[in-house]
C-alpha cells in the first residue's frame, strides 16, 4: 500500500472539512462524493469517507443509503488494498457498487488519471 500523496491528502482533507462545515445536505453529499473519489486507492481514508457518508445517511433517516454505506464500509479497505475499486465512482447507493464513473476534470488532473 502506498501513502496518500500530500497534494491528494490536502484536497481530500479540504473536501471532508467542507462537508463537515456546510449546513446544506446537498452540498455535504457533493463534498463527500469528491472526497470519496480521492480516497479510493487508500484503505483508511476510503473507509473514513464511508463512515461520514453513513453518519449523514443516518442523520437524514435514509435507510437505503445507510444500508448501502454499511456494505461499502465492509468492502472499502479490502477493495482499496487490492486495487479493486471503480474509478470515479461517487459511491452513493444510486451509483452501482462496482460501476466506474467519469471523474471530474479537476480531480483527474490532481490524481494523474484520464
Amino acid at each position: 500500500m502506498t501513502a496518500m500523496p500530500d497534494r491528494i491528502r490536502s484536497a481530500y482533507t479540504a473536501e471532508m472539512a467542507a462537508a463537515r462545515d456546510t449546513a446544506d445536505d446537498t452540498a455535504r453529499w457533493a463534498h463527500l462524493e469528491r472526497a470519496h473519489i480521492l480516497s479510493q486507492p487508500y484503505p483508511w481514508p476510503h473507509t473514513r469517507n464511508h463512515l461520514a457518508m453513513l453518519i449523514l445517511a443516518l442523520r437524514q433517516r435514509d435507510r437505503r443509503e445507510a444500508l448501502g454505506q454499511v456494505v461499502r464500509i465492509i468492502v472499502a479497505a479490502p477493495g482499496s488494498a487490492l486495487g479493486r475499486y471503480p474509478e470515479g465512482n461517487t459511491c452513493r447507493t444510486r451509483a452501482g457498487l462496482r460501476t466506474p464513473m467519469p471523474m471530474p476534470a479537476d480531480l483527474a488532473r490532481l490524481t494523474g488519471t484520464r
